[in-house]
């Protein structure tokens, strides 16, 4: 697998399919030694995870500086509750859509647990401080350095975060294609394979329309703003869309993004002011992946989960996806950790929910990009005759 030159999607699809197929016909040793393998990264995953929110949210927040003003502070507060609402809409969506197609309980602990498979060896790596320790301390560092003006501190936190970048790109993904084939291979063996894969269609399905409505939305709000036809507008975002579908990335797809918001009748300055920074800020695509797989995983297992845990795990995710978009899967990698910290999953139900998010990785980044164009759209109403500080990114 680690050969296979098709991109991270198709090397998830061929763990899920290679893990299904082992799991039918393996003996009980090798979905112990998978196991093994899956218990310890789900470890190096919760060591790296505090680190990786220390290395990348910090510098992020130290970046924005506080050059452009009034100017800044609107794209910041109107990303983050862009990112947020796309959360509780889809809280929202779902909550009526799942119970007509999805089974609660179908994956409960008892139904997991039936035969269990024991890793042959358990080494605990104890991470080196919580997620919302990390989060605050991030925050904290973050702002001080913006006030401050600490030179030294922000090097040394922008070459910090060049080697969690590093460990991401050539350890953590490299590595989940395995972990899911492992985690994949024991559900199979367990005879719950068939609730994963049928269910998991229906999810992604579920994600993808719901993006869409929810780009509908986002330009017919920009629209009614900046006084122009939505759907003309995001119309001429679709190069953008189809890009970062492509490509699975915020940050690549800049220049396209830019080109398309262009075309919007919006000028350069505040092109070249929004879109950079809008492509790390603004994570509404993602957080509707990443919910709706969270959601039907806690609705399969049988989980009840309130809405007031919902509201913390994605306010907290909002902010924890920050600096997502500089590091492939940088989202999901970001936000697992909450997972378990504020909802409560185990790790395999936390693996079920990275399967069901990077199963069809692009429609999250593509959903990302295109709001970045509607956002530009407000802020060219409002300071379109203003000359910002542009932000070097």
């Amino acid at each position: 697998m680690s050969k296979f030159k098709g991109g991270l999607f198709l090397k998830v699809v061929l763990a899920i399919a290679c893990g299904a197929l082992l799991g039918i016909v393996a003996p009980e040793w090798v979905v112990r030694i998978l196991k093994t393998f899956n218990v310890l990264f789900a470890q190096l995953l919760k060591f790296i995870i505090p680190l990786l929110i220390l290395g990348l949210v910090t510098p992020a927040i130290a970046n924005v500086g506080r050059g452009a003003g009034k100017m800044l502070l609107s794209v910041l507060v109107i990303a983050y509750c862009s990112t947020i609402c796309a959360g509780f809409f889809t809280h929202v969506s779902v909550s009526g859509l799942f119970p007509h197609y999805l089974t609660p309980g179908e994956l409960s602990t008892d139904i997991m647990s039936a035969k269990e498979f024991t890793p042959y060896f358990d080494i605990k790596i104890p991470p080196v401080c919580d997620i919302l320790t990390a989060l605050v301390l991030s925050f904290m560092i973050g702002v001080g350095i913006i006030f401050t003006g600490s030179s030294a501190l922000k090097k040394a936190f922008d070459e910090f975060g060049a080697i969690i970048k590093l460990t991401i790109g050539k350890v953590i993904i490299p590595l989940l294609p395995w972990y899911i084939f492992s985690m994949i291979c024991e559900m199979s063996a367990k005879g719950v394979i068939s609730v994963i894969l049928g269910a998991g269609f229906k999810i992604i399905l579920t994600g993808v329309v719901l993006s869409v409505i929810y780009l509908i939305i986002q330009y017919c709000i920009a629209g009614a703003i900046a006084g122009k036809n939505p759907f003309k507008c995001l119309w001429n975002m679709m190069p953008a869309y189809l890009t970062a579908f492509s490509v699975c990335s915020s940050s690549a797809v800049i220049p396209v993004t830019s080109e398309c918001t262009r075309k919007n009748g919006v000028c350069d300055d505040i092109v070249n002011f929004t879109i950079p920074l809008c492509s790390t800020v603004h994570m509404c695509g993602s957080t509707i992946k990443l919910a709706a797989s969270a959601i039907a995983v806690a609705y399969l297992s049988g989980i009840d989960l309130p809405f007031g845990v919902y509201a913390s795990f994605v306010m907290m995710q909002g902010i924890a996806a920050v600096a997502a978009p500089g590091v492939m899967g940088g989202v999901l990698m970001a936000s697992v950790g909450l997972l378990e910290s504020i909802m409560g999953f185990s790790p395999e139900q936390t693996a079920l929910v990275m399967t069901l998010y990077l199963a069809l990785d692009g429609y999250g980044p593509a959903c990302n990009v295109t709001g970045d164009g509607a956002i530009a759209l407000v802020i060219e109403k409002f300071f379109g005759t203003k000359q910002p500080k542009i932000i070097n990114r």
